[in-house]
């Protein structure tokens, strides 16, 4: 028997790899192996469908943020990890996914991506509160201007139209956008867990 979270996460696979538009039901049902029957059973129409893969997989993607930030030994190095991940997302999805969306369902992504976008904001007041906590960085910061500082920098990492992925690696820009700007975070102690984790913000191409 087919799920609604299979149909959910087979599908979500499909807007990934081949942005919104181009997948049709019928490419769903194919990949599937079931009838349009099955989806309906579950979703009132592609919009619906649509909502709960973008839905489930930010939902995901907090949870893999909440993981790496259990797991970390210091805030420098959770940044550093989610760093590659954000990297390693933008990677593997087609680049017309967040496009699609936009031109064609705005009003489909706007609640969910506003509500991402809250979390990861919360997330990193968190690790910049963490850091100041552990000495790391400097205890004068504003934490809310310096987090969204950092979102919008993790933004223009991505942009490929102001660094074209032929001439720009990413090693390079997160070395010259993320870590020179979290250096200059740091107190002596955080430079060098900066140092110790640099192969986290370098190594990812």
């Amino acid at each position: 028997m087919i799920t609604k979270e299979y149909i959910i996460e087979i599908t979500t696979q499909l807007y990934l790899k081949n942005g919104v538009k181009s997948v049709t039901i019928a490419d769903i049902t194919k990949e599937l192996s079931t009838s349009k029957r099955t989806i309906y059973n579950h979703f009132i129409d592609k919009t619906d469908l649509m909502q709960a893969c973008i839905e489930q997989y930010l939902a995901s993607i907090r949870s893999n943020n909440d993981d790496i930030i259990n797991t970390s030994s210091s805030a420098i190095e959770a940044m550093g990890v989610i760093q590659q991940q954000i990297l390693k997302r933008a990677d593997y999805s087609n680049a017309t996914f967040y496009k699609d969306i936009l031109k064609y369902f705005p009003s489909v992504l706007k609640d969910s991506y506003e509500k991402n976008a809250k979390f990861a904001f919360r997330e990193l007041l968190y690790l910049s509160k963490w850091g100041v906590k552990e000495g790391l960085f400097r205890k004068d910061l504003d934490p809310e201007v310096t987090m969204a500082t950092v979102q919008t920098l993790l933004k223009l990492c991505n942009n490929t139209k102001i660094f074209p992925s032929a001439h720009f690696s990413k090693s390079r820009l997160t070395e010259g956008i993320m870590v020179a700007y979290l250096r200059g975070l740091c107190t002596e102690k955080g430079l060098l867990e900066v140092e110790k984790q640099q192969h986290l913000f370098l190594n990812i191409d």
